[in-house]
C-alpha cells in the first residue's frame, strides 16, 4: 500500500483510509460486531493504516468497535475521531445541536481515549463548525490537548476556507475532512486552494457518493428506513434516475481499463493532489479489496481530461443533504 503525508505535517498514512461509520450507524441495521472486527483486521493486513470514526457514530458504538478491533495494532495505525455535537441524553442516535465549547472538547477527548483504548488521539477533528464558539477558542482548546499529550493533530470537517485560516493561525490544522467526489466538487472552489497554500491535507468522505458511484444503486433500489440515504434529496428515485449518467460515464472508463466504476472514482480523487487521502467506508472484505485496488490505477492526463470533459456536461440532481444538515456545512 502506498503512503501519503497529510499536507506539510509529519502524519503519514496509507493512501486510502477506511471510513468506519457504516459499521455501527447510518446505513441500515448495524452489522454484526465480530464480522466488522474481521473487516478491520483485513484492512490492516492489506496495508490500511488510517481509520476514521466519531463519538456521534452510534453514538459511542463505533469508537468502542475500533477500540476493540484495533487493540492488537496499537501504535501501528492512525485513528481519527471527532467532537462537536451535544448527543442525546438517552444514548439514542442523533444529536441535540452543536457544541464545541472548550470544556466539551476536553470531555469528549477523555471519553474517546477510553472508548478507543488508546493513550493519544492521532487526529481530532471538529465535526462541524459551531457558530456559537469562536474558532480561535476551539483551536486553542485542541492546542492545549496537544500540549498535554492527549492529541497529536488537529483537524476540521466541512469548514469554510476563511474559518480554516483563522483556526490554522492558532493551532496548525493537519487535515480537513469534507465530502468530495465526482458528484460533489464544491471543495475545488475555495477549500482545496486554501489547503494547498497552507500545507494542509484533505480527507474526502463519501468518495463513492454514499455508494451511488459504485454502479450498484439505481432508481429502483429501496433503502431500509434506518438507512439515512432514504432522507437525502439526492437519493430520491427521480434524482437517482437523472444522476445515472455519471455512473454510466464511470462505467465506460472502467470497462476500457478492465476495472470497476468505484475504482475509477477513487483513482480520480487520488490523482487530484498527492495530499488527498479518501476514506471509503465498507462492511465487506471484497469491497475493501476492490477499493484498495484503486491505489494501483494510474489515470493519465488524457484520462483525466476525458473524465473532466464528460463530467462537465452532467448536471447532478438533488441536494446532498436536507436543509437543516446542509446548513451546518461551509461555515
Amino acid at each position: 500500500m502506498q503512503k501519503r503525508k497529510l499536507g506539510k505535517s509529519n502524519l503519514e498514512v496509507s493512501a486510502l483510509g477506511l471510513g468506519c461509520m457504516g459499521m455501527s450507524f447510518s446505513y441500515g441495521p448495524p452489522p454484526d460486531k465480530n464480522e466488522m472486527i474481521k473487516v478491520l483486521h483485513a484492512a490492516v493486513d492489506r496495508g490500511i493504516t488510517f481509520f476514521d470514526t466519531a463519538e456521534v457514530y452510534g453514538p459511542y458504538k463505533n469508537e468502542e468497535l475500533l477500540g476493540e478491533g484495533l487493540a492488537p495494532y496499537k501504535g501501528k495505525v492512525v485513528i481519527a475521531t471527532k467532537f462537536g455535537f451535544n448527543l442525546n441524553a438517552d444514548g439514542s442516535p442523533g444529536w441535540q445541536g452543536l457544541n464545541s465549547r472548550p470544556e466539551r472538547i476536553r470531555q469528549v477527548a477523555e471519553a474517546s481515549l477510553k472508548r478507543l483504548n488508546i493513550d493519544v488521539i492521532d487526529l481530532f477533528y471538529q465535526h462541524r463548525v459551531d457558530p456559537d464558539v469562536p474558532i480561535e477558542d476551539v483551536a486553542g482548546a485542541v492546542k492545549d490537548l496537544i500540549q498535554a499529550g492527549k492529541v497529536k493533530h488537529f483537524g476540521m470537517s466541512e469548514a469554510a476556507a476563511k474559518t480554516i485560516r483563522r483556526a490554522h493561525a492558532v493551532q496548525p490544522v493537519t487535515a480537513v475532512q469534507s465530502e468530495y467526489s465526482l458528484w460533489w466538487r464544491r471543495p475545488e472552489e475555495e477549500v482545496l486552494p486554501t489547503l494547498e497554500e497552507l500545507g494542509i491535507g484533505f480527507v474526502p468522505y463519501s468518495p463513492l457518493g454514499k455508494g451511488f458511484l459504485t454502479g450498484k444503486i439505481d432508481e429502483s433500489t429501496s433503502f431500509d428506513k434506518t438507512d439515512f440515504r432514504s432522507t437525502l434529496p439526492r437519493f430520491t428515485p427521480e434524482a437517482r434516475k437523472a444522476n445515472q449518467a455519471l455512473v454510466d460515464l464511470l462505467g465506460e472508463i472502467a470497462k476500457s481499463k478492465n476495472v470497476t466504476p468505484a475504482q475509477i472514482a477513487l483513482a480520480w480523487l487520488l490523482a487530484q493532489k498527492p495530499w488527498i487521502v479518501p476514506i471509503p467506508g465498507t462492511t465487506k472484505i471484497h469491497r475493501l479489496e476492490e477499493n484498495i485496488g484503486a491505489v494501483a490505477i494510474t489515470l493519465t492526463a488524457d484520462d483525466l481530461s476525458q473524465i473532466e470533459d464528460a463530467a462537465s456536461k452532467i448536471a447532478v440532481q438533488g441536494a446532498r443533504y436536507p436543509e437543516h444538515i446542509e446548513a451546518m456545512t461551509g461555515r
